[in-house]
């Protein structure tokens, strides 16, 4: 279907690679031209003092916390469309032909109640988050 397209997307994909890996080693070595050309102007006792790291305390990650609510946001999310799902459509999950609108509600209540208990879960990781910070200061 998109043979047409195939040839040309090829050729620019190594034209284009081809392209980035000069431009990789030439201005590597541009830049050690400029290095060594700074390098003889300038000496060590400019830098005394200067150079040392910022000391900081190990800050964590929340990254899990934060996961793992959206995790069980979504799953909380879907059980309780699921359930809506069960309340309005009487116990008949197995929708009719002509009963096309009940798909489509069906469709924005899982939609949305994702999207609800997932923002929710998100919110409560936060306000974890900041809790567990001010604990540790």
């Amino acid at each position: 279907m998109l043979e047409f397209i195939m040839v040309p997307l090829v050729v620019g994909i190594c034209v284009a690679g081809v392209y980035g890996l000069f431009e990789l080693f030439l201005r590597r070595k541009e830049r050690l031209a400029i290095i060594e050309k700074i390098g003889d102007k300038l000496d060590a006792s400019a830098f005394s003092g200067k150079l040392g790291l910022p000391s900081y305390l190990p800050r964590f990650s929340f990254s899990a916390l934060k996961v793992g609510c959206l995790l069980a946001g979504v799953g909380l999310g879907l059980l309780i469309g699921f359930f809506i799902n069960l309340l309005v459509s009487g116990g008949n999950l197995y929708f009719e032909e002509n009963n096309w609108y009940r798909r489509e509600v069906a469709g924005v209540v899982y939609g949305a109640s994702v999207l609800l208990f997932g923002g929710i879960s998100l919110i409560v990781a936060f306000v974890i988050e900041i809790k567990m910070s001010k604990k540790k200061e």
